[in-house]
Order: structure tokens, then sequence, then C-alpha cells
């Protein structure tokens, strides 16, 4: 269970509370409007960014103070964080060995990871050659080979066409689904929403709403959610 304990985040003039708790191996949606922190709310679970007070904790073990490396999650990011000199299977080693100094065992490991994703026979190439799709695909490869028991997806596929983003929607639901592992993923779309989350965190108005059913959530929104919806409350 990953519990916001109390937790406050502030920033020049920006504040955010959040005291909820997610339970384990859920999928959850935070959406919300451009510059109400989102991105900032997965910036300080993950550790990037301290917050003023309150605290987090992965099954009852704090983990406020946890350097970001260390914390049991992994994060993706829309640029994908992949290293353009490294190749793919360069890329997804990492999540193994930052050190890259990869066993047999370990690449074999690779490999697996680039076969299940979707990417057999690419591990000699660089990330530049790739389509956005295979570079998303790179980044879910690493994660896979991570298998934190959390996972951040802050807005990953934004920039891919709405075929490609279900299909790494989906791709990303079965990786979780086989590992067990927590999801947490900032859109700004609505129906991504309803088709990936059985829960959703509505952050807005300098707070980040307790998670509730997304289905119920969207058939039946508060204001602030409506009017980021663009229709009555």
């Amino acid at each position: 269970m990953l519990e916001l304990d109390r937790l406050v985040i502030t920033q020049d003039d920006f504040r955010l509370a959040a005291d909820f708790s997610i339970p384990k191996a859920a999928r959850v949606a935070v959406i919300g409007p451009s510059g109400a922190g989102k991105s900032t709310l997965l910036s300080v679970i993950s550790g990037f960014f301290r917050p003023e007070s309150g605290r987090i904790r992965w099954d009852g073990q704090d983990i406020t103070d946890t350097a970001p490396g260390l914390r049991p999650l992994s994060i993706l990011f829309q640029d994908q964080n992949l290293f353009p000199h490294l190749t793919v299977s360069q890329n997804v080693g990492l999540g193994l060995r930052p050190d890259l100094r990869l066993t047999a065992a370990d690449r074999a490991r690779v490999d697996e990871a680039l076969a299940r994703t979707g990417l057999d026979g690419l591990g000699d190439r660089r990330p530049g050659t790739l389509s956005g799709g295979q570079q998303s695909r790179v980044a879910l490869a690493r994660v896979l080979l991570r298998a934190r028991p959390l996972m951040l997806l802050d807005e990953p596929f934004a920039a891919l066409g709405p075929a490609l983003k279900d299909e790494m929607l989906e791709l990303v639901a079965d990786i979780a689904g086989e590992t067990g592992a927590t999801v947490l993923m900032v859109s700004h779309d609505p129906a991504d929403a309803l088709r990936f989350a059985g829960l959703t965190v509505l952050v807005a108005d300098g707070v980040a709403h307790a998670p509730r059913p997304t289905a119920a959530l969207m058939a039946d929104p508060p204001e602030e959610l409506a009017a980021y919806l663009g229709r009555p409350g």
C-alpha cells in the first residue's frame, strides 16, 4: 500500500496537499488541470522533490527521506529517458546494473524483456533510429527488468497517436498484471483514465483528492472535474 500521510508540497507560491492511501496492485489515473500539480506529486513520491511536511510510506515503511534510486519504484517520463549513445540493449540493461557490467544471465534477461515488449532483434540499434512507439517499448522493457512494485507514469505516451497509445497502455496493464505492480498514471485524457484505471485521483485547487472509482467519478464529476472536462457539474 502507498500512503501519503498529511503530505504538503510547496514551491514558491504553489501548494498541494494529499492525504490518502492507494491499495497494492491498483491502477490509478491522476487527472486534473494543467499546472495543478500532477507531475509534482509524482516527483515527490519518486524522491526528486521533497515535501514541506508529511510522510510517504510504502508497505508501512517510511520512504520520505529515501534516495530516489533506492525507492521501490520505476518512473516513465514523456521523454522516455533513453541515452542516445547507448544501444537499445544497453538502455534496457541499465535497469539491472547502472554500470552495465552484465553477466550472461543478465543479457539473457535483457533479451527476454526485449522480446516481451516486441523489440526482438532490435537490441543493437540506437534509440534515435527507432519510432516513437518503439522508444516507448524500450523504456517499458527497462521497467519490466527493474521489477519494482510501484510504477509511475508521467504521460510517457502523450506524443503517440491514439491507436499506438492504446497499445502501450495495454502493454503496461499486462506488465502490471504479471508483476502485481501498483501504477499511478498522469493523464490529461479522461478516456485513458476510463480505459486503464479502476481508480482516479483528481488534482485540483491545491488538493490531490483521495482516489475514487473512475467510472463513477467521470459519470458524476465534482465541480472541479466538471470544469476541467468542460461540462456542467
